[in-house]
């Protein structure tokens, strides 16, 4: 049992979500109760994975559990980062079982729509679709390949940032391609989707009516996408085929004309390779700005110019595309910022809301810059509310769901 003067008793069942990036890894464990109740226990990252782990945790209360370097051994990786959490966590804040993990995976593409319990067949399938998401998806299945390998009795459950857009309607999932690529599984898969699911579940419980109506949900960080939502489902997204399309984002250009990629090909002779470099990881907030930084933070402090003009756009882009989003909804009745950027940044949005006052906007600037949940004024046609997202309490309700539902790994489907 966990020593009461560490932040309350645990059972002894924990489940644990891993919501993994390329070099860092957010985690979150719940204690599970006789009685089948989950309680959030703890929260953290390792960051620099794979070059000095450092593990960050705190507790419920926000208290601080940890801030030190992680021996995850040399070389660093997934498998021996992993290792170490899992006996820090059952060590030091007496967790006798780790249950069952859940997984954020980035792409689920057509065939994953629902959370799953993940097995070695089902790995090698979402293995096969990294070339839609060549980035993401290799760090989202290494922490599933590392436990498979420290401990295969380990129940893991895959949730995917993709299943909550499957259901959009054919208009806003097909690309003006010949059908022969859309049956190649070439469409819009969107993605955020375990953010834009959490926002959906927390209006229904705090605002019911407006859930229930047509919402627009900005998740604004490095990664950057828009949904919009009636009664909870998303029926639109700015992100498409890739994490590349729809808004700017910290280094990922947005929507662009592909006949810029053609010029890259054909005129400045780029490779395949070199173009996706551009796109991914030199494109967005950072190249806008003149390579002066990705960060938000950083651009909103500088006198810069190129700085102002990245951010100027990064708003202008958000703007045009919470219009389309209202017009698939045919109507606006509330507008979410969520995200890192969306959670605190609040002079992005008092730009996107004076840009959207046409609407029906009004800002209460006050609110704004407290942050406070309602931001939007009495008096405004259109609610305007800040909804800090957790797709790790996402991740563990699926978790639970799943492995209470399915017994065996054989009784589930994909």
């Amino acid at each position: 049992m966990r020593d009461e003067r560490r932040g309350g008793g645990m059972t002894g069942r924990g489940l644990l979500a891993l919501n993994a990036g390329s070099s860092s890894l957010k985690f979150a464990l719940a204690d599970i109760g006789p009685d089948g109740s989950r309680r959030p226990t703890l929260s953290g990252q390792v960051e620099a994975i794979n070059t000095a782990p450092h593990l960050v945790a705190r507790d419920c209360a926000g208290n601080s559990l940890a801030d030190q370097r992680l021996d995850a051994g040399e070389p660093a990786d997934h498998g021996r980062v992993l290792g170490s959490l899992i006996d820090w966590i059952e060590g030091h804040l007496g967790a006798e079982t780790i249950e069952g993990v859940g997984h954020r995976i980035v792409h689920g593409g057509r065939q994953f729509t629902a959370p799953v319990r993940l097995t070695r067949e089902i790995l090698g399938q979402l293995e096969a679709l990294t070339p839609l998401a060549p980035l993401h998806q290799p760090g989202s299945l290494a922490p599933v390949r590392a436990l498979m390998r420290l401990r295969p009795d380990l129940p893991q459950v895959g949730c995917f940032d993709t299943a909550f857009h499957h259901a959009m309607p054919a208009s806003s999932a097909r690309f003006a391609l010949p059908r022969r690529f859309e049956q190649d599984g070439v469409r819009r898969y969107g993605f955020h989707g375990l953010s834009y699911e959490y926002v959906a579940r927390h209006l229904r419980q705090t605002a019911p009516d407006l859930a229930a109506g047509r919402v627009v949900a900005a998740h604004l960080g490095n990664g950057a996408s828009l949904c919009a939502m009636k009664d909870g489902r998303s029926l639109d997204t700015t992100m498409g085929f890739t994490a590349l399309d729809g808004l700017v984002m910290g280094t990922r250009c947005g929507s662009l004309d592909p006949g810029i990629v053609l010029y890259m090909l054909r005129e400045k002779h780029m490779s395949a390779d070199e173009v996706e470099h551009v796109l991914y990881h030199e494109s967005g907030l950072l190249g806008v700005s003149g390579g002066l930084s990705s960060d938000m933070r950083d651009l909103l402090a500088s006198p810069e110019r190129a700085a102002a003009e990245a951010v100027e756009l990064f708003v202008a882009r958000i703007a045009r595309e919470v219009a389309a989003m209202a017009a698939s909804l045919r109507g606006l009745d509330g507008l979410v910022f969520t995200g890192g950027i969306g959670e605190h940044a609040a002079a992005v949005r008092a730009a996107v809301c004076e840009r959207l006052a046409w609407l029906g906007i009004t800002l209460d600037a006050t609110a704004n810059h407290a942050g406070q949940p309602r931001i939007s004024a009495p008096s405004s046609r259109i609610t305007a509310l800040v909804v800090p997202t957790d797709e790790e309490a996402t991740i563990l309700r699926h978790t639970q769901d799943i492995l209470a539902r399915v017994q065996h790994p054989t009784d589930q489907g994909s």
